[in-house]
């Protein structure tokens, strides 16, 4: 029988059963080894809200701020819907090399101070 993926879209390899996690988007139970993960870092307050912290306190000068860590894990459905993960054509699924990730466009190179919408 043909296979769509050369793992059969799980990181088992070799042990029968995994334990199972709940979808951070809609709560669906999915394998720990199938569930899509993402690590992400913010500062536990947004810039704007730092900067009236700053004009407010006497102590802010060389405070720095504690960031929030989240380990985010999603089902396939949730990856693809949030756009997370892309779906591949047969050919790309084979390549085994994670994507190049996309640099951040400084605004002034976009052509002006944004907010105009239809940037794709």
């Amino acid at each position: 029988m043909t296979t769509k993926r050369r793992n059969h879209g799980r990181n088992k390899k070799g042990r029968g059963h995994t334990a199972t996690i709940r979808c951070s988007n809609c709560g669906r139970m999915t394998p720990k080894d199938k569930a899509v993960k993402r690590f992400i870092v913010r500062n536990m307050v947004e810039t704007a809200a730092v900067r009236d912290i700053a004009d407010a306190s006497v102590f802010y000068t060389g405070y720095n701020l504690p960031k929030l860590y989240l380990k985010m894990q999603y089902c396939i459905s949730c990856a693809i819907h949030g756009r997370i993960v892309r779906v591949r054509s047969v050919e790309d699924r084979k390549i085994r090399m994670p994507p190049q990730k996309r640099q951040r466009r400084v605004q002034q190179q976009r052509g002006g101070a944004g907010g105009g919408g239809g940037g794709r």
